[in-house]
């Protein structure tokens, strides 16, 4: 329609205007010791932020040595009954729990109960699984807390559920599946390994694994109000979850050691001074000195896929975005998340300073992140008097691509969140993912910046992404993509080469539904088989965990397998043909799917 690009372009600046006119202000400096500054701009951070995002409660501690400076609720806890969120109020934290199993791991440890290189299944007996790499060498505790164990991101099936089975019971259903990594060989986050590892501190412990980090931990840490569980707290102290606003249930976990547990930030800003006395909590030596050091010690420098990723055990170190802070020692972070909660925890070792930041709604994953680094980053001003440097900007402008540089990037990606098309347009490189289209900008420094096109028409800087280039390299015998960021890179995909596709496999291709829900309250919906270009991808939604459809390629290794191609969390996993009372099903993750529209008989 005549005259239309111009009235959007007015109603995008007066949303831009409006939108910049109400974000705080961030202080030109702040004073040595002036927490109250920090808080007054954190604060209106928070509540910028909560608005912007349909957060409902969130609440936010932050730790200065031996000292809490500041503890905050913001928001409500439960909106209907009017409770506010404080400092108190007990959120799910989701995988911020790893950093719990790790340390009693690490406990067993200093008391020659459990051995952190030895392998798993000597502690967890019934733990097989079948693999294609029997060179490899064993899945270990420490291979495990680095998230380097080669084993599947999830056991889906029964994952989250109206009532799960014990986590104990995991290990039984592993037989039939297949290892995703030979161990030791690339960073993939598994919370499916965490849990093995729970089961197996119960069994060296021997006693309840929960019981076990009460006692061991908890209590020790003075953490009274904390507590691991499948379901949310239901104490008076407890926050409601929120989906867009509304209030929601955040179903049973069965996975207890890798995302169960309930805390609030002033019982979290405990656990942060243990890490800030050489392991001591009180009167109680809950670690090691030594222990602490080497969980905050990078283990996997020679992994030549992680890149500039680095882990400890059960720590994150270093980071990219937000928890990237300059010129403040070592960082170490988790964050957490399950259907309706967030959380964000970050120390800085040797400054002795640390956050935490917990919400209670779907909405709030990017608000808690940005909080905590904020907060820490000032904080880190107002102790030491170090400000962070400005934002690295792109080097150069826009500059043409060759034919040969346009050729090199062309292709199909495989990446954590699905597989990426990379092609050729008016000139320039476009890169399709989840039902959206970015533009690559090609910088003179030889990298390629992201930018995303509104309506196909106005040019969109994601601010996050700003500082980011995107490059391809070859790294271990793999084609990969990495992006850098403030001088280190991550990797983020690997190229993907045409496989040929047995005729079993195109006679699959379909859409398929879960023959076996149960009570599963997170399934994936919307299953489709397909062969496009020389490939066969499996589309899915989950649209309680991610908006739109992902996509991912697999490669058959056999008539009835195929594995998830790319490396990293989700990818590497088995894809199985199956028989079942004489019906053809596929397998994956414990889920068996039908093909829709008619039965497949053997």
């Amino acid at each position: 329609m005549k005259g239309t690009p111009g009235r959007w372009t007015i109603l995008l600046l007066m949303v831009c205007i409006a939108g910049c006119a109400s974000a705080p202000t961030r202080p030109e400096s702040i004073g040595r010791g002036d927490y109250a500054k920090v808080a007054e701009y954190v604060s209106a951070l928070v509540r910028y932020e909560m608005k912007k995002r349909d957060v409902t409660g969130l609440s936010i501690a932050l730790v200065d040595g031996q000292r809490v400076v500041w503890a905050e609720g913001f928001g409500y806890a439960d909106k209907a009954g009017n409770v506010p969120a404080s400092r108190e109020t007990v959120y799910r934290v989701g995988s911020i729990s790893k950093l719990f199993t790790a340390t009693a791991a690490m406990q067993l440890a200093e008391r020659g109960k459990l051995d952190i290189d030895r392998p798993l299944q000597d502690y967890l007996p019934e733990f097989s699984m079948r693999t294609r790499f029997p060179a490899a060498a064993p899945v270990t505790p420490r291979s495990i807390m680095t998230h380097h164990s080669g084993l599947p991101s999830d056991h889906l099936k029964g994952m989250w559920t109206r009532n799960p089975e014990p986590f104990t019971r995991v290990a039984d259903r592993l037989g039939d599946e297949y290892a995703a990594n030979p161990p030791g060989a690339v960073f993939s986050y598994s919370n499916l390994g965490v849990t093995l590892l729970g089961d197996a501190i119960g069994k060296a412990a021997g006693r309840d694994f929960a019981s076990h980090i009460r006692d061991e931990i908890l209590l020790p840490l003075g953490m009274n109000n904390s507590s691991f569980s499948p379901s949310v707290d239901r104490t008076p102290l407890a926050a409601k979850g929120y989906r867009k606003g509304a209030e929601a249930e955040d179903p049973p976990l069965r996975d207890v050691p890798a995302g169960g547990l309930n805390t609030s930030v002033l019982d979290l800003s405990r656990f942060i001074r243990m890490v800030f006395t050489g392991g001591k909590g009180g009167d109680r030596q809950v670690v090691k000195p030594e222990t602490l050091a080497e969980m905050l010690r990078p283990q996997n420098a020679e992994v030549p896929l992680d890149l500039d990723l680095r882990v400890g055990l059960g720590w994150m170190l270093g980071g990219p975005g937000d928890i990237d802070i300059r010129n403040g020692g070592p960082v170490a972070y988790h964050a957490g998340a399950t259907l309706l909660f967030h959380g964000q925890i970050i120390v800085l070792p040797e400054q002795k300073l640390g956050v935490v930041v917990l919400a209670n709604s779907d909405t709030a994953g990017r608000v808690v992140g940005k909080v905590a680094a904020e907060a820490l980053k000032l904080a880190l001003e107002a102790k030491t008097g170090i400000r962070q440097p400005e934002r690295e900007k792109p080097v150069g402008g826009e500059v043409p691509l060759s034919p040969e540089a346009l050729q090199r990037y062309e292709g199909w990606y495989a990446t954590p969140v699905g597989a990426v098309n990379v092609r050729k347009a008016s000139g320039g490189l476009r890169a399709d993912i989840m039902n959206r289209t970015l533009r690559l900008i090609p910088r003179a420094d030889g990298s390629l910046g992201l930018q995303y096109r509104l309506l196909g028409i106005f040019p969109i800087r994601i601010d996050e992404l700003e500082g980011v280039g995107i490059s391809r390299s070859d790294v271990a015998g793999r084609e990969i993509l990495a992006a850098r960021m403030h001088g280190r890179e991550f990797p983020i995909g690997e190229r993907l080469q045409p496989v040929p596709v047995p005729a079993q496999w195109l006679g699959r291709t379909g859409e398929y539904e879960i023959a076996n829900p149960g009570e599963d309250a997170v399934l994936p919906e919307k299953v489709r088989l397909r062969a496009e270009s020389g490939f066969l991808f499996v589309d899915y939604s989950i649209p309680l965990l991610f908006p739109g459809t992902a996509s991912f390629a697999i490669a058959p290794v056999s008539d009835d397998e195929a594995v998830i191609r790319g490396f990293g969390r989700g990818m590497g996993e088995t894809v199985r043909a199956v028989t079942e009372n004489g019906e053809s099903m596929l397998s994956y993750s414990g889920y068996l799917l039908r093909k829709k529209g008619k039965r497949l008989t053997i």
